[in-house]
């Protein structure tokens, strides 16, 4: 015979309680049915989970084995259960959403109004930061990171990934010139990250490898204050394609040594605390996202 979910679950509320009647008292039934549902589940087990005496009851060495992984299939059932529960509900409640500044308003913002158009019930609270926050402290339910991710105790959801390219303005390489191989950057003006240092070694293939590190001439903190300052022909940047193909299509951008770029792509994640549950509203969002993306 096999097992059913309620004897497992009654076992497990037996250990937890410390006795039948207690148990019977904690599920609201009588303490003779807790028994007889913990005898069964023993029967077709064949062995005993617990020594019982008229003072106390303990798990045999059988037992303690069981009692781990009958916790592991019931949280999974609940799991399993929350998540056909919560489809069923219309998504509401706020949702909070931080994101560096370059992502945020070209890849979130231009699709809000068809999101909220979508789920008018779910209220949206955007945030910018362009360094890895903390998600509890800040109060947000998801942020979107660029790079590589280094918190363990994160789940992380892929959405894409994202080219890095070197542009520069029409008015920049004019007054300047056009680089013809990437030995020719040691010559230009070049726009690159406080920090981390590492977003200035650039991605390409050159004679000592495939990083290509540079002394910038300017310094920004913000993937955004870069696009500008490259915009406004202050030099060249290295900056992720999301952010530029529309300078690059309406021509206030050229692409520059598109030859030497390795495959390099920055990946792009959702992340959010392991404790915590993904409600209707969250998956709702990273599904959305992820199909605009």
């Amino acid at each position: 015979m096999a097992m059913q979910s309620d004897e497992m679950r009654i076992f497990i509320a037996v250990v937890e309680a410390g006795s039948l009647s207690a148990a019977a008292e904690v599920l609201e039934q009588t303490t003779s049915g807790v028994s007889r549902a913990l005898t069964r589940l023993e029967e077709k087990l064949g062995t005993s989970l617990l020594t019982r005496t008229t003072r106390r009851m303990d798990l045999t060495e059988e037992g303690q084995v069981f009692l781990e992984q009958a916790r592991e299939i019931v949280a999974a059932m609940e799991r399993a259960e929350e998540s056909i529960r919560i489809r069923s509900q219309k998504p509401v409640g706020k949702l909070r959403v931080d994101a560096s500044a370059p992502f945020m308003l070209h890849c979130i913002v231009p699709h809000v109004g068809a999101f909220r158009e979508a789920y008018p019930d779910i209220e949206l609270d955007l945030t910018t930061n362009d360094r890895f926050i903390d998600l509890v402290e800040q109060r947000t339910d998801i942020a979107i990171r660029i790079g590589e991710l280094q918190d363990s105790t994160l789940h992380a959801k892929p959405l894409t990934s994202a080219r890095l390219q070197l542009l520069a303005s029409p008015e920049y390489l004019r007054r300047h010139g056009t680089p013809k191989t990437v030995k020719d950057l040691d010559k230009h003006q070049l726009i690159g990250f406080t920090q981390p240092e590492g977003l200035n070694n650039w991605p390409l293939q050159h004679e000592d490898g495939d990083r290509y590190p540079i002394r910038p001439a300017l310094r920004a903190s913000s993937g955004e204050t870069i696009r500008q300052l490259a915009l406004h022909g202050q030099g060249i940047a290295c900056l992720s394609n999301f952010m530029l193909d529309a300078d690059v299509k309406e021509g206030r951008l050229v692409r520059l040594l598109e030859k030497s770029h390795t495959a390099f792509r920055q990946q792009i994640h959702a992340v959010y605390y392991r404790n915590t549950r993904i409600s209707r509203r969250i998956s709702c969002f990273l599904d959305f996202l992820q199909c605009k993306l």
